[in-house]
């Protein structure tokens, strides 16, 4: 029976329509092959990357991979790509390793971000803002009542993730760095406690490559931190689960954001309305998971119910994830390692709002990697300014609306004390 290369496949569907006896199934990013399987072998034939094999299967070339690089990134996101720009900018061998076949893609984000913090990493370009957004509008919905707070004067954007992460990754190999796509980190490599690369699965097959740092964004999901010893376990109760759907025929004001907190609405967090050009909106929630009765896509749901304006429209992608509202971690850093983004738990806790905190934790992570590999000593110590320098400036403020959350509970979530903190907040997503 025809067996299916995980690691290869690309799940275009090319075998499915050859084959004769309906063996072959595509369920999303799944390739299933039934016993109905006749080992006829056209589909071996269609498959346009190698990833179907029968008995005597030959491995084909891929593209080879270096067996050393100065840095080593995992993960593609707006982090990680950052990070592996900027090392290869001052002058490191740099591989980007991303899991997926597609970077940026599936999007797990809301998709909003300030001018004045997206401006220091990219400039602005058209090809992948959906919107342009100057007003706010807050509404504190609990007991039958809702109360609404606008404000203006802001300037932000809701980004097309998809376009947005592909130019960053693209920028980190036009500066140099060597770009896999469709190749996932499985493992480190360690010598006496002392990260000194990393093990990676793709098409080339499974391969040790060695490096001086591993920087680790391999986000929510990530396990370059606990292979190196870090804990970054996430208490249920510092974790939103998230759900958005794209909706598509739907009236909203083109250049606001709109969010909305109430226990009924979204039990511990909130839910969004981001417009993306004419008609289009992310709209979506996070709900806090120790606390939430049902599932996000259920609350989301009724969200969507009850609004008329929104239950107008058309779900044409829908989106989840979880996000990661903690603490700071204790420990960013191991000897050969750092992590960055959600991997390292750097989002805002009050609003869920991580890219552009990626961003610069990637960069930071970038220029102390160089120091640290000029100097010859890629130890925890030689490492540890990164935490120093993100503590010192993003870090603190996550800190303190760590505080923030903490201090309201829940259930005081509708005071016009949290309003107020919550407006200064969401000016920074």
């Amino acid at each position: 029976m025809i067996k299916v290369k995980v690691d290869r496949c690309g799940y275009c569907g090319a075998c499915v329509g050859v084959c004769p006896v309906g063996a072959i199934e595509l369920a999303e990013t799944r390739l299933l092959i039934s016993e109905a399987c006749v080992d006829c072998g056209l589909c071996l034939a269609a498959c346009p990357v190698g990833a179907l094999q029968a008995e005597g299967y030959a491995e084909t070339d891929a593209v080879p991979l270096r067996r050393r690089y100065d840095v080593v990134v995992v993960g593609a996101g707006p982090g990680g790509s950052v990070a592996a720009r900027e090392a290869a900018r001052l002058g490191l061998s740099v591989l980007l390793l991303e899991k997926r076949q597609e970077v940026g893609s599936p999007v797990r984000c809301a998709e909003g971000i300030a001018h004045e913090l997206l401006a220091p990493f990219i400039e602005p370009d058209p090809r992948w803002i959906s919107a342009e957004v100057s007003k706010a509008q807050i509404e504190v919905v609990g007991d039958g009542t809702t109360v609404a707070r606008q404000a203006e004067g802001g300037k932000g954007y809701v980004l097309e993730r998809r376009v947005f992460d592909r130019v960053l990754a693209e920028e980190a190999a036009q500066a140099g760095a060597q770009v896999m796509v469709k190749t996932a980190a499985t493992g480190l490599l360690l010598e006496d406690g002392v990260v000194r690369g990393v093990v990676a699965r793709g098409p080339a097959g499974t391969m040790e490559i060695e490096c001086a740092v591993v920087i680790g964004a391999d986000g929510v999901e990530s396990q370059v931190g606990p292979w190196a010893g870090l804990d970054t376990t996430l208490p249920l109760r510092d974790v939103m689960a998230c759900a958005q759907y794209l909706l598509a025929g739907i009236e909203i004001d083109p250049a606001r954001c709109y969010y909305y907190v109430g226990q009924g609405v979204a039990p511990g967090g909130y839910a969004w309305v981001f417009p993306k050009g004419e008609g289009k909106a992310n709209v979506g929630l996070g709900v806090q998971a120790d606390l939430a009765a049902d599932s996000a896509l259920n609350y989301l749901t009724r969200f969507i119910e009850s609004q008329p304006n929104l239950a107008q429209g058309s779900p044409v992608t829908l989106m989840v994830g979880g996000v990661p509202v903690a603490a700071p971690l204790p420990r960013l850093v191991a000897s050969g390692l750092m992590l960055v983004g959600d991997a390292a738990r750097q989002v805002d806790p009050l609003t869920g709002g991580g890219i552009a905190n990626a961003m610069l934790a990637g960069r930071l992570a970038a220029e102390v990697a160089a120091q640290a590999i000029a100097a010859g000593d890629t130890s925890a110590e030689a490492l540890a300014p990164y935490e120093e320098c993100w503590m010192a400036s993003r870090g603190r403020k996550m800190a303190r609306n760590y505080r923030l959350k903490e201090r309201f509970g829940p259930d005081e979530r509708t005071s016009p004390d949290f309003w107020r903190v919550f407006t200064v907040a969401i000016g920074a997503i």
